[in-house]
């Protein structure tokens, strides 16, 4: 490959200060051959890591041809320098030593493994091909152009449309429009589920899927065993949440209680959350003197209350954090992340935030995964293990620092609520269990890691892939397309994570039962407020706490972080107490339904 001997005498020159140190008259040889040889990397990982991310975010924000061309060509340069085997072999060298080396050295070096198998140069021409089928797909996701009776239509439109619309044929017109991506991901979601399994067989796992959840120290079963009991214990709340859902969507468009539910009565693509169902905690009326600056500046105010340091400076500058205006041509990402583009100070977030209770909760998560950046960011951190103490915590943070901001007293601290409102305890707490809640559990520990360890460990024929996913979706979510859906479509395509940040998903539904125990703990031994109704706002102690497993980054194991911090292992018991007194309302309110749609 071209770009190798650009990192050729990087590679040498660590290589030789590895083997310098190992003749070293030192009492720990193989501690100083592994300390020269990853301070080496480490830098190295962080330079080029910056310039990959630099034209991923290039693409992401102004999709073209070119700055595609930009993104592919520094994505080679990458996988030229992690996944060269010189590096590879000199990290499995130094691992066969591992009781030669401390603790954070030998997560260094088998975090260095990891990202080697995304992109392993044992095989350039394999490794080559995934580089170009992504940034393809990247590029087809980002740019496609919604479609709504022949005219242009932005995901926020259909997003509005499936939020405000009482018709049902209009309903049933957007959420088709909704699925159109579909088509247009489908072969490339086919090439590149065999060239993803490619990298990781190329690296001895024995799937994509197996590589992904390789960083929860976890096997494909086990990780869907995992999801599976989280699914079980949560069922009867599920059960009576989807009972009183069908009832309340039937009577609101005027049709006979189905036993699941039509996709498109739901307001969300995927029926992954279900709000807009409890009135009495709609916060849109709220929102109407609001401005889209001043959404993401409150959430910046939620962390800097609790004693965390305000962002840079130039987050603010270099972000891309609003709709791109009426009129341009410019096309961008639409799905909200965060970015941590040199793994130290260039932090910034792509949003198209708009001021409504959806997106106010939104950019709360994303700047959660700001603060977690800047909180890991410092010299006893190294690079390579600047990131969540597993993918979930991450996720984890984003979604308390959600929760959090959805509590009554917190909104009214900020004076989205009046100080004299009276709160429908009830209402709130079940619209907490809506958006994102329950729901999502089936959505994310169902259907979607389901789906794609079919696809990926299971090399599920494509021909096979749109009637599973609508298998999962009516098993699990107990929801079904408003008609059959053909192989011609392929609707798990039009899931952004599937195309982008594939076998991840379960990651979201961990980090769902994570925040809760998180929250949980913060609530009863922090704030001594119950956990349905507390309130962060000021409080050193809770930033304290969330710091101190924050600050951590990946350097200890993601058992003991949490263990430490919350005194349990990873459990859905404080979600099941936190929605107990919804459990109790809704098996009220359904008493003499026919439960479920089995």
């Amino acid at each position: 490959m071209k770009l190798l001997p650009l990192f050729r005498p990087v590679l040498i020159a660590a290589l030789a200060l590895a083997a310098a140190a190992s003749r070293a008259a030192d009492t720990n040889p193989m501690q100083e051959r592994a300390d020269r040889f990853l301070a080496l990397v480490n830098a190295s990982y962080q330079a080029i890591y910056y310039v990959e991310s630099e034209a991923q975010w290039k693409a992401s924000t102004d999709v073209s041809p070119v700055h595609d061309a930009s993104a592919e060509t520094a994505g080679k340069a990458r996988a030229a320098f992690v996944g060269n085997p010189a590096l590879i072999n000199e990290t499995k060298a130094l691992l066969f030593h591992r009781n030669e080396l401390n603790d954070l050295t030998v997560r260094e070096l088998e975090r260095l493994l990891l990202i080697a198998a995304e992109s392993p140069m044992t095989n350039p021409k394999l490794t080559a091909a995934r580089i170009e089928a992504e940034t393809a797909q990247a590029s087809t996701l980002n740019g496609f152009e919604f479609k709504l009776a022949g005219k242009p239509v932005t995901v926020n439109e259909i997003d509005n449309l499936l939020q405000s619309s009482t018709d049902l044929k209009e309903r049933l017109a957007v959420w088709e429009a909704s699925k159109e991506s579909g088509k247009a991901l489908k072969d490339g979601l086919i090439k590149l589920r065999d060239l993803r399994n490619g990298v990781a067989k190329e690296m001895g796992y024995n799937d994509y899927f197996a590589l992904q959840v390789a960083s929860y120290g976890m096997t494909t079963e086990e990780m869907i065993k995992l999801n599976d009991e989280f699914m079980q214990v949560l069922r009867p709340l599920y059960l009576q949440l989807h009972t009183w859902a069908k009832y309340k969507l039937a009577e609101k468009y005027h049709q006979p209680v189905p036993k699941r539910i039509p996709a498109h009565w739901i307001n969300n693509r995927w029926s992954q959350e279900w709000d807009g169902l409890s009135e009495g905690a709609d916060l849109t009326p709220f929102f109407k003197d609001r401005t889209a600056e001043w959404v993401v500046k409150s959430a910046e105010t939620f962390y800097t209350g609790l004693g965390f340091p305000k962002m840079p400076a130039t987050f603010w500058t270099k972000s891309d954090l609003y709709p791109v205006p009426a009129g341009q041509a410019r096309k961008k990402n639409t799905h909200a992340s965060a970015w941590h583009l040199d793994l130290d100070n260039d932090i910034r977030s792509l949003q198209s935030i708009e001021p409504n209770p959806w997106w106010f909760t939104t950019a709360h998560h994303e700047l959660g995964h700001v603060f977690y950046f800047m909180s890991y960011t410092r010299p006893d951190v190294p690079p390579l293990l600047r990131n969540g103490a597993n993918p979930a915590f991450h996720e984890g943070f984003g979604e308390l620092t959600a929760l959090a901001a959805s509590q009554v007293p917190y909104l009214k601290s900020l004076g989205v609520l009046p100080a004299d409102f009276k709160a429908d305890e009830i209402a709130f707490l079940l619209n907490n269990g809506l958006v994102p809640g329950i729901p999502f559990i089936f959505w994310s520990s169902g259907v979607m890691a389901h789906w794609e360890a079919d696809i990926y460990a299971h090399n599920l024929p494509a021909s096979e892939w749109n009637k599973r996913w609508w298998q999962y979706v009516r098993e699990f979510q107990g929801i079904e397309p408003p008609s059959e859906r053909g192989e011609e479509w392929c609707d798990a395509a039009t899931k952004t994570h599937i195309n982008d940040t594939p076998a991840y998903y379960y990651s979201y539904a961990i980090a769902q039962v994570f925040k809760y125990q998180l929250h949980d703990y913060i609530a009863k031994n922090i704030l001594h407020q119950p956990p349905q109704s507390c309130n962060y706002a000021g409080s050193k102690e809770v930033g304290d706490f969330l710091r101190k497993i924050m600050a951590k980054g990946q350097t200890e194991d993601w058992r003991k972080v949490l263990k430490e911090a919350t005194g349990e292992e990873l459990s859905t018991r404080a979600m099941v107490e936190y929605y107990a007194p919804l459990m109790q309302w809704l098996q009220e309110q359904n008493k003499g339904r026919p439960i479920g749609w089995e």
